[in-house]
Order: C-alpha cells, then sequence, then structure tokens
C-alpha cells in the first residue's frame, strides 16, 4: 500500500514539473515586475498571465503559430535541423535563422559576423557577446528549441 501512494505521489509531482511554467526576464531581472512573457505546455503567454486570451503563440510539433490557432496560414516558424523556415515553407530560400553551437546565424549563415544572438545557461546575448551588459533576457529553466523560438518571437516582435 505505501509503494502505491509512493507512485501516486511521484506521478502527481511529475505530472506538476511537466506543467511547470518557465519565465522570460527582461536583461538579468529576476523580478516579477520585470517578466516579459512566460511558456507552460508550449504555449506562450504574455507577461505572467495564464489565460488563453493572452497567448502570444504556441508550438506544435516543430512549428509555431500565431495564437491559438492550427491553421497552416497562421504558421510563424517551420524548424528542421537547425534551420527555421518562414511561415510553413521549407525551401532554403525562406530561412529566417539557423541555430548552431547554441548561436542564432541571420539565414543560412554561421559565420560569426552573422550572429543574432548567443545563448548560454539561459541568458540570451546580443550578437556574439557574452558581457553581463549585453543580455537581451533571461530563461529561468528548460525549454526545447521550438519552445526557445517561439519565446525569441514573443520578446523580438511583442516588446
Amino acid at each position: 500500500m505505501k509503494s502505491f501512494l509512493l507512485i501516486i505521489i511521484l506521478s502527481l509531482s511529475l505530472f506538476s514539473l511537466a506543467k511547470a511554467q518557465v519565465k522570460v526576464y527582461r536583461g538579468t531581472s529576476s523580478y516579477s515586475s520585470d517578466v516579459i512573457c512566460n511558456i507552460s505546455e508550449g504555449k506562450v503567454f504574455k507577461k505572467t498571465s495564464g489565460y488563453s486570451s493572452d497567448i502570444i503563440c504556441h508550438v506544435k510539433g516543430n512549428k509555431i503559430y500565431k495564437g491559438t490557432s492550427q491553421y497552416s496560414s497562421d504558421v510563424i516558424y517551420n524548424i528542421s535541423d537547425g534551420k527555421v523556415y518562414k511561415g510553413n515553407s521549407s525551401y532554403s530560400s525562406d530561412i529566417s535563422f539557423t541555430i548552431k553551437d547554441s548561436k542564432i546565424f541571420k539565414s543560412t549563415s554561421t559565420y560569426s559576423s552573422d550572429v543574432l544572438a548567443t545563448i548560454k545557461d539561459g541568458k540570451v546575448y546580443s550578437g556574439n557577446s557574452n558581457y553581463s551588459s549585453d543580455i537581451e533576457f533571461t530563461i529561468d529553466g528548460y525549454v526545447t528549441i521550438e519552445e526557445f523560438l517561439a519565446i525569441w518571437y514573443a520578446v523580438k516582435y511583442f516588446y
């Protein structure tokens, strides 16, 4: 009986961890007033909200959609093999970013002069920098590449 209860408790704990909210802060801040957005269950919400009306975008598979939409016309990014395509496209001419070695590059480039951002220890730095003064935003938990790009979209185009 004790082992059964322990299994139930562990299962509920893991379920609550899976639903955990990851907050995104402005710069190096960790103040609740500096929350830019948060992500929970693949949905990016405005600030600290959890309301469906405040969903900026969401992740489904390897695609990021506007708001709560499921329509192919509302795909913001399509991610495949470190390449981030505009909309629902998979054409090389529609590559917006390339992600490689914790860096986001312009288009298909992997040159250091084309680094848009560097990701290190939950911090997103401008360009090729690793100076604390160049931290654009901080993510307080672990996210997938798709979730990171949904956060990137929310930060870059809504704030």
